[in-house]
């Protein structure tokens, strides 16, 4: 078998010999054309003279013939096609000079349209040998004419900005996981050390010690909980089907009701049956739970925590509602960054310094906004400072008969208002 140096197997060199073999065999085809039209239209053979003897007149009037005088002779009819002959072979002649010359000049000129073609797809390449893991901001910004190879290029550089964002996304993910991580680890390494690993404990110290080796590995839980659920949605293998809203609220209720008695709180619910979505069970409940799980947490000792459903404008929703502290407005968004959390008194997110129950995971809320968002929702806050606070999630409501009464967007209003103190 024939090896072909790697140097002949480019593109480039495809792309002009293809475009010199076209040009050959279209200029080829258009020569034959006209040489035999021509042929078939004129009259053309070799010249077939008549040898003819030379005769002469002497002075005194008499013809002889001079031995060995004699001249070619041809009637016009013959010249005329000797000449269509002469022409026609010239033709074939100049034909194939002119097909070798075509044939070298289109290698040529193929070789400099190819290696024009092609300039942006090196710039291509040349990027994308230029990136690694650790670096993705290199960009091919392409110029000229917005054509299919801009186009590529525009589309390479969109890929390149959107694995940027996901790969600096997963960085800072990793660090703030790592982050989170390392005050419960250390936590639970000082207490083990200094206390459970001692002999000469006193058996209140190692409660003491237990109480909090066991907040520590709660919120590590929480956090892995947390983390396993950004994971799992990510995958794409949840499987959504239609639900009702008021089911969903009631096993929420039931799941988060000893919880709620441990602080003597009142978990009531408020479902109005009817309102029917489509998701998936275990996402949405995680995002219900997420909120409920707040809830509790800021909710003051002995107030109340509501969970309504309903639906209005073409769309169903689910609310949860405290009495905790509200949360200012310079902070509605804060509360949905990831690992963000207010101090005392903010809201969602605050920390207590006499008790661990105030201090979550810091991905509750971005969860359960990613999941929302994921099922064509929105998840929208209504707080109040002192008075408390509300996260509803909109979904459209599949109950309804067609869409024409639900807007684009969710309506901009509180479906389960706290009651005026």
């Amino acid at each position: 078998m024939i090896s072909i140096p790697e140097r002949f197997r480019t593109i480039r060199v495809r792309l002009a010999l293809n475009t010199s073999a076209l040009l050959f065999f279209v200029t080829a085809a258009l020569l034959t054309a006209v040489y035999v039209t021509l042929s078939s239209t004129v009259e053309a053979a070799p010249l077939d003279p008549v040898t003819v003897k030379k005769f002469v007149q002497s002075a005194d009037g008499t013809i002889e013939y001079r031995q060995g005088e004699q001249f070619q002779a041809a009637d016009l009819a013959s010249v005329q096609r000797a000449v269509n002959q002469n022409t026609l072979d010239t033709l074939h002649s100049a034909s194939l000079i002119a097909l070798v010359s075509i044939f070298v000049l289109s290698l040529v000129i193929g070789w400099y349209v190819a290696g024009r073609v092609l300039r942006p797809i090196e710039r291509i390449t040349a990027t994308a040998r230029e990136i690694s893991g650790s670096d993705l901001s290199r960009r091919i910004n392409a110029t000229g004419p917005r054509d299919e190879l801009r186009a590529l290029a525009d589309t390479m550089d969109g890929m390149l900005e959107r694995l940027e964002t996901a790969f600096r996304t997963e960085r800072t993910l990793v660090e703030d996981v790592s982050h989170e991580l390392r005050n419960p680890v250390a936590v639970l390494q000082a207490n083990v050390e200094a206390v459970l690993a001692n002999e000469d404990s006193t058996p209140a110290e190692r409660a003491d010690a237990m109480v909090i080796v066991s907040r520590a590995t709660a919120r590590m839980s929480r956090l892995l909980e947390d983390l396993l659920a950004t994971a799992r949605r990510r995958s794409g293998a949840f499987v959504e089907r239609e639900l009702d809203l008021a089911s969903i609220a009631a096993d929420a209720a039931e799941e988060y009701r000893f919880p709620a008695e441990e602080r003597a709180l009142e978990l009531v619910v408020r479902a109005t049956t009817g309102p029917v979505v489509y998701a998936e069970p275990e996402s949405l409940g995680r995002a219900l739970g997420n909120l409920l799980s707040n809830a509790i947490r800021f909710a003051p000792d002995e107030s109340s925590v509501t969970v309504g459903v309903g639906s209005h404008s073409g769309w169903a929703w689910i609310a949860v509602r405290d009495a905790g502290p509200g949360i200012a407005d310079s902070d509605r968004e804060v509360v949905f960054e990831r690992f963000r959390q207010g101090g005392v008194g903010e809201g969602v997110g605050g920390v207590e310094s006499n008790e661990g129950r105030r201090r979550g995971s810091g991905l509750g809320l971005t969860i359960a906004r990613q999941i929302v968002e994921s099922h064509e929702g929105r998840l929208a806050l209504f707080s109040r400072l002192g008075v408390g606070s509300t996260f509803v999630i909109w979904l459209p409501d599949r109950a309804v008969a067609g869409a024409g009464d639900r807007g684009p967007m969710p309506p901009d209003v509180n479906p389960l208002p706290a009651p005026d103190r």
